[in-house]
């Protein structure tokens, strides 16, 4: 995949834009694989993409600050400008954010709703006890959830954290033999069911199809 830096920097730096395009995609690092597969598959040469660091995730009260600041950066080089990010955690605040500074962004509550297709997302009533992992998070298992929740050091934490789960459920982007694997290691570390669900790219798909067209 073209100049993609690996996932770790894509968690802790992300990704610089290239300018080479007039429309600008304003990411989380997480969703810059599956961004660049679906610009270099359908010839999006016209949009340009710059990614915050994942682990923004993390710390979703930081979120509308980075994303704002990077859209007052990056306005006057881009005929248009549209966020990546779905509501992430952020309790609206995103949304008026970009509704204020006149760009749009993608919708629904966060990235495990719009790969799955936020409609079919919203049918899951009876998930509220499943952790989700998508690929990036199946890849950085250990940097958003094993590290930052002190369970490589304090393992007999896992029974207070996932006690109210019942399974992870891999989003899968892509069909990838040894991802999957990945995935289930994960559950099997937290004591989970495991299951594999294939996505695709949702309704970020769709998403940036409508806007390459603009």
């Amino acid at each position: 995949m073209s100049d993609l830096p690996d996932a770790a920097t894509l968690t802790y730096e992300g990704l610089d834009p290239a300018h080479r395009g007039r429309l600008l995609l304003i990411a989380c690092g997480a969703l810059a694989r599956e961004i660049v597969a679906l610009k270099e598959r359908n010839g999006w040469s016209h949009m340009d993409i710059t990614c915050l660091p994942a682990i923004l995730h993390n710390h979703p009260e930081r979120i509308t600050e980075a994303v704002e600041a990077t859209v007052e950066k990056h306005r006057a080089a881009y005929d248009r400008i549209f966020v990546v990010y779905a509501d992430c955690g952020t309790g609206g605040l995103l949304a008026a954010a970009c509704a204020r500074l006149g760009v749009e962004m993608v919708e629904g509550p966060h990235c495990y709703a719009f790969f799955e297709g936020n409609a079919a997302f919203a049918a899951h009533d009876d998930e509220i006890t499943a952790f989700y992992l998508t690929d990036f998070l199946a890849r950085q298992f250990d940097a958003f959830v094993w590290k930052p929740l002190g369970l490589d050091r304090h393992p007999e934490l896992i029974e207070m954290y996932f006690s109210n789960y019942t399974k992870l459920v891999y989003q899968a982007q892509t069909d990838d033999p040894a991802l999957t694997e990945r995935a289930r290691a994960c559950a099997d570390r937290l004591n989970l069911a495991f299951e594999r669900r294939f996505t695709g790219y949702g309704d970020l798909a769709t998403t940036l199809a409508a806007w390459a067209r603009r």
